[in-house]
């Protein structure tokens, strides 16, 4: 079932007669397509997409006509108003996080005589927390990319190399490889820099000691994401035993992770492995994170997530244990994993995670 059927099925369960969308990001997860400017208007039998002249040619070429009546008007809220009219919409549901109050106080001027409620929001983010295997393939897609830019990374970097250049290099390879974009910005930090989990790229040669490189590659709007930690030069003795530590932590954790775990406890296990090695205090960030859509959203892998969230068939997270000691350097390994819709544990990442020396 398309996404649009499903959320119109969400619709019809809640008793609600249509929603207007307004948001890119929901607009393109129930159309599939990318564009920036209209609405997406769902009855419970019908959807419309709403554009202008720079997508109409765009819309109707990629957008199927069976799941959607694709319409150029001359005033969007006129429009929806015609249609809510002609459908007899006396409920419309918002995205309420994204509808500001300058324009829900709008909607309310405008749409005479229909009750506008907050929810639309909470349906979508649901909706897309589970994947479909359309979904889980899609993200494969773009993990495979993401694991040829650190193979690619590793053979061509260069002592002299700037953190910037390799930041770069990594997004340059994504995208010459079918990446619409990186996923987000991506983290290339060494030396002193890599104590700093979300550091920026300089425009500085690389330091000695850990290169900790975070990235992602989006393809048709789905994220991947993924680190990897090297060492520049020839790694000591500290150096081996933290990073021996944050890869026993996750392994540990990729072992226990499973249909059902309250992810709390996944969190727990890696903490507690960090914690009893000597560096409490040094992992301060979760264990992981839903990706999708968006390359931070929900399921979580915390400490502070609720005792009743727990990972389930469809669910894509990080499990990403790192130690950081300040001012000195920092390390983090991050794989990207699903539920399959089987219920076994399915790692998209393939890159290899044994300590690797350059130069």
């Amino acid at each position: 079932m398309s996404n649009i059927k499903r959320f119109q099925q969400k619709l019809n369960e809640k008793g609600v007669d249509a929603a207007l969308i307004s948001s890119e990001l929901h607009q393109r997860y129930l159309s599939g397509f990318n564009y920036s400017d209209g609405y997406i208007l769902v009855t419970q039998k019908k959807a419309y997409l709403l554009t202008d002249f720079r997508y109409i040619e765009a819309a109707e070429a990629e957008i199927s006509s069976e799941d959607f009546d694709i319409r150029m008007p001359k005033g969007m809220l006129l429009e929806i108003i015609t249609i809510m009219d002609a459908e007899n919409v006396k409920t419309l549901l918002i995205e309420e996080n994204i509808v500001s109050v300058a324009q829900k106080t709008l909607f309310e001027k405008k749409f005479e005589g229909v009750e506008i409620l907050s929810g639309a929001s909470a349906i979508l983010d649901n909706m897309r927390e589970v994947k479909t295997q359309q979904e889980l393939d899609t993200m494969d897609e773009a993990q495979k990319i993401t694991d040829a830019a650190f193979a690619h990374i590793v053979k061509m970097m260069t002592p002299n190399m700037p953190e910037i250049e390799v930041a770069l290099e990594l997004e340059f390879f994504m995208r010459r490889s079918g990446a619409e974009c990186a996923a987000f910005d991506t983290i290339a930090v060494s030396g002193s820099a890599s104590s700093m989990p979300h550091g920026v790229p300089r425009n500085v040669k690389l330091e000695a000691g850990f290169l900790t490189m975070d990235f992602g590659a989006r393809v048709r709007g789905y994220c991947s994401d993924m680190t990897r930690t090297v060492v520049i030069g020839k790694a000591d003795a500290e150096i081996k035993r933290l990073y021996d530590n944050v890869l026993k932590a996750q392994l540990a954790a990729l072992d226990f992770i499973k249909e059902g775990i309250v992810c709390r406890d996944a969190d727990k296990v890696a903490r507690d492995i960090i914690d009893n090695a000597g560096y409490k205090g040094a992992f301060g960030h979760s264990l992981g994170h839903g990706v999708g859509m968006l390359v931070h959203e929900s399921p979580r892998l915390s400490f502070a997530a609720p005792e009743t969230m727990t990972l389930e068939r469809g669910h894509v997270v990080s499990v990403e244990p790192g130690i950081y000691l300040s001012g000195k350097y920092g390390c983090r390994i991050e794989d990207m994993i699903a539920i399959d819709l089987d219920g076994k544990l399915y790692n998209f990442t393939k890159s290899p995670k044994e300590m690797i020396e350059l130069f």
